[in-house]
C-alpha cells in the first residue's frame, strides 16, 4: 500500500489553557496515520497553563511540537510554523476548535481528487455561553443576513469554489509560490493570503462533510468588540497593500454606515432625505425579522431581538471600517506632509 503523505498541521494558540486539550485530542484522534502527521502548535506567548499543557501531550505523542511566536499574532505564527514544517500538505487549525475524525484524512483526499490548491468545510459555530441573549447572538452570526455568503458559516450541501475557508489544508507548493502571510495584517491575513491565492491562479473549495466545530464567546461585550475590530481590519489592509485584500461583502457594513450618517446629515436640509432613511432602515428591519422568523419558538422576543443585534452586528463592524478608513487617511496625509517637509 503506497504511504500517505506528510501533513504539517500548524495552530497558532495564545492563552488556551481552558480549551486546548479538546483541540489536542479531536486532532490526535483523527484517523490519519500518525507516522505521517507533524502537529506544530505555536504559542504566542502565553501567560497561563497553555504551554504546560502542551509539553504534557508532547512528552506522550513524539510528532508534537511546540514553538515560541514571540509577535504574539496570527499571521507571524503561521509562518514560523510553515518554515519549521516537512509536510507535503499544510494545515492552518484553530485552537479554540474541535475537529471530526476524518478531517484531515478528508482534506487531503479531496485536495487531491478536486486538483484545488486549499480545501476546507464547514465550521459549525457553538456559543460558550447558554444565556438567552448568548443563543441570540449566536444565530445572528450563523444567518445569512449576518455574515453574508460566507459559505463556510452558513454551510452548503454540496462541494463549491469560495473565496475563503476556515483554516483551511494547502499544498506547500502554495507558500512557494506566493510567499507566506502579510504580518502586517493582524486579523485578516489569512483572507488576505486566500485573496493572493486567487489572484495567482489557485483555487479554493469547499467541502460540506469536512467538520470543524468552533467554540464561540457569545457575551454582549466580546460581541460588539469583536465585530468593530473585525471591520477595521476588513478596511485597514488597503494600507500595506495595493488591491482588494478582502471579499466585496466585507465593504457592505461600510457603505451601510455612511448611507445612514449621509441621510442623517441630508435630512437637516430636506425633510424628503428623512424619509428616505426611515424607509431604507424600515427595509432593513424587515429584513432582520425575516430571516428572524425560522427562530421562532413560541417566544416572541426570538422574533423581534435578532434584528436589533444584526443591526448592532453591521454597525459595531461598519464603525470599526470607517474608523480604519480614516486611520488610512490620516496615515497618507501625514506621509505626504513628510515627504514635503523633507524636500
Amino acid at each position: 500500500m503506497e504511504k500517505s503523505p506528510l501533513v504539517s498541521v500548524i495552530v497558532p494558540c495564545r492563552n488556551e489553557e481552558n480549551f486546548i486539550k479538546f483541540c489536542v485530542d479531536s486532532i490526535i484522534e483523527n484517523d490519519y496515520p500518525r507516522d505521517c502527521l507533524e502537529i506544530i502548535f505555536v504559542d504566542g506567548m502565553s501567560t497561563d497553563k497553555t504551554v504546560e499543557i502542551l509539553e504534557d501531550y508532547k512528552k506522550k505523542y513524539n510528532n508534537i511540537e511546540i514553538l515560541t511566536n514571540p509577535k504574539a499574532i496570527f499571521p507571524s505564527a503561521v509562518n514560523l510554523g510553515v518554515r519549521k514544517s516537512t509536510g507535503d500538505y499544510i494545515m492552518i487549525m484553530g485552537a479554540h476548535a474541535t475537529y471530526k475524525n476524518d478531517y484531515i484524512s478528508k482534506s487531503v483526499k479531496y485536495l487531491d481528487e478536486y486538483g484545488v490548491d486549499n480545501a476546507g468545510g464547514i465550521l459549525h459555530t457553538v456559543g460558550q455561553e447558554q444565556t438567552f441573549i448568548a443563543k441570540i447572538i449566536l444565530k445572528v452570526l450563523i444567518s445569512p443576513f449576518g455574515v453574508g455568503n460566507s459559505t463556510f458559516r452558513t454551510g452548503s450541501d454540496k462541494p463549491i469554489e469560495v473565496d475563503t475557508v476556515f483554516g483551511g489544508c494547502y499544498r506547500r507548493s502554495v507558500f512557494e509560490k506566493i510567499g507566506f502571510l502579510n504580518e502586517n495584517l493582524v486579523s485578516s491575513s489569512d483572507i488576505e493570503f486566500n485573496i493572493r491565492l486567487k489572484r495567482a491562479g489557485g483555487k479554493i473549495f469547499l467541502f460540506p462533510d469536512i467538520i470543524a466545530t468552533y467554540y464561540t464567546r457569545t457575551s454582549f461585550k466580546k460581541f460588539v468588540k469583536n465585530n468593530f475590530r473585525n471591520g477595521f481590519w476588513a478596511i485597514y489592509p488597503l494600507r500595506f497593500v495595493n488591491y482588494m485584500p478582502v471579499s466585496f461583502r466585507h465593504f457592505i457594513p461600510l457603505f451601510f454606515v455612511l448611507g445612514i450618517l449621509g441621510l442623517t446629515f441630508l435630512s437637516i436640509f430636506s425633510s424628503s432625505f428623512l424619509i428616505i432613511l426611515l424607509i431604507v432602515m424600515s427595509i432593513y428591519f424587515f429584513l432582520g425579522i425575516f430571516f428572524s422568523l425560522k427562530y421562532v419558538k413560541g417566544n416572541l422576543l426570538n422574533w423581534f431581538l435578532p434584528p436589533v443585534f444584526f443591526f448592532l452586528l453591521h454597525i459595531s463592524y461598519g464603525i470599526g471600517s470607517l474608523y480604519a478608513f480614516c486611520a488610512i487617511l490620516f496615515s497618507n496625509i501625514t506621509k505626504s506632509k513628510s515627504k514635503t517637509g523633507n524636500v
